[in-house]
């Protein structure tokens, strides 16, 4: 009798112990995924841009990683979509993928471009304190009148593509060796894409799978985009692409990402002028703000239009080289001006004093437009500035 119970309380003791140690492993997933999450962020919704995205954690392990993905407003209609995949499994792989997408986001909003981001993001990783770090890494910039994506690829798996009425295919561009390699420039390569084009961003977890062919599972993944009817949510075709590469219970232990955008339409109206860098050349600006405003029935805002596109190119042309060229897009909700000249030199807002003609004019861009800002170009910069279609033109306005 007394060996039983001895039994009977040690098979307790054990089961009792096991369920304890369950409850520990699973308190401390719970607390890792929690903070990748934390470090992950969520995307925020842009006006214009239909997105879907899709994480899930392994099932192994903590079920943490390094797989990132960040959407990024840079003003003027301008998108950034960046995806990243430290490599490496749990809460250091998870702690670097949160510094790095913290970094890439502060560079992004500067307006920097793809390429000069990938180079800046070679600093943050030689910086980090674990060594030989290898991070894959892809950012790509949708500009929306033109419909050009400039993209740069650090090691990372292709973004897939697919047109209206076109087969799914892998985007055109080079791909350069994974941030923390060191030594080997990036490149950067523009496409333009037809308005309504699927973009797939994924990490290495949605196609590499134990015993498979990593080119067979790429393959099913276009094979699953083109079954995906075309004009469908984004929301049903990420959960029918999951469904498909990713069956349920797999035991995955690697983390997940996928992300699904579409390139917008094309603005209601565009137009463009090249001027040379002379003062003179500030009331031709003006002149073609308001005939274009007049002609696309919105001369209601032709006088704050061309009061902020005189200040503008006037500093553009008194501080910039030529020439300088004009760029006016009208979307649903806004009328977006965009002034380019040669100088690398970001204008920057400064108080003037009181006998000053000049260093009012940036601060008047910053009192009337709804956002203005500017970024670099390969050959100089960009000043940019919207305004609000507020109300709808009157007779009185044409």
């Amino acid at each position: 009798g007394l060996l039983f119970s001895a039994a009977v309380r040690d098979v307790s003791d054990r089961k009792a112990a096991e369920a304890e140690l369950k409850a520990l492993y699973e308190r401390q997933r719970h607390i890792a995924l929690t903070l990748q999450r934390s470090l992950m962020g969520t995307p925020p919704a842009v006006p214009g841009l239909a997105a879907a995205y899709r994480y899930r954690p392994a099932t192994q392990g903590a079920g943490v990683g390094g797989d990132w993905f960040d959407l990024i407003l840079l003003g003027a209609g301008r998108v950034g979509v960046l995806i990243g995949d430290v490599m490496g499994r749990g809460l250091e792989a998870a702690a670097v993928m949160g510094q790095l997408r913290s970094a890439a986001h502060a560079l992004a909003v500067t307006g920097m471009e793809p390429r000069a981001l990938m180079q800046s993001l070679e600093t943050v990783v030689a910086d980090l304190s674990v060594p030989d770090q290898l991070v894959t890494c892809c950012y790509l910039v949708i500009a929306p009148d033109t419909r050009q994506v400039a993209v740069c690829s650090a090691g990372h798996l292709p973004v897939l593509i697919a047109a209206p009425g076109q087969p799914a295919q892998i985007l055109p561009a080079p791909v350069s060796a994974p941030l923390g390699v060191g030594g080997i420039p990036h490149q950067q390569t523009t496409v333009v894409l037809a308005p309504g084009t699927l973009l797939a961003l994924f990490t290495d977890g949605l196609i590499e799978t134990p015993g498979c062919d990593i080119e067979e599972r790429l393959n099913a993944l276009i094979d699953t985009i083109d079954n995906t009817p075309h004009g469908s949510a984004l929301e049903s075709a990420a959960d029918h692409i999951l469904a498909t590469l990713l069956p349920p219970d797999p035991g995955h232990d690697d983390d997940v990402t996928l992300l699904l955008t579409r390139v917008p339409d094309a603005p209601q109206a565009t137009a463009a002028i090249e001027l040379p860098a002379v003062p003179a050349s500030a009331g031709e600006a003006r002149a073609f703000v308001e005939k274009a405003l007049t002609a696309w029935d919105h001369g209601c805002l032709a006088d704050d239009a061309r009061l902020l596109t005189s200040e503008v190119f006037t500093n553009a042309v008194r501080h910039g080289k030529g020439p300088v060229r004009l760029h006016l897009r009208l979307d649903a909700s806004e009328l977006v001006v965009e002034v380019t000249d040669h100088s690398p030199h970001l204008p920057h807002p400064r108080l003037a004093e009181a006998d000053e003609e000049s260093g009012r004019g940036l601060a008047l861009v910053e009192a009337l437009a709804t956002r203005w800002g500017t970024r670099p170009t390969d050959a100089g910069k960009t000043t940019w500035f919207t305004l609000p279609l507020s109300r709808k033109p009157q007779p009185d306005d044409r």
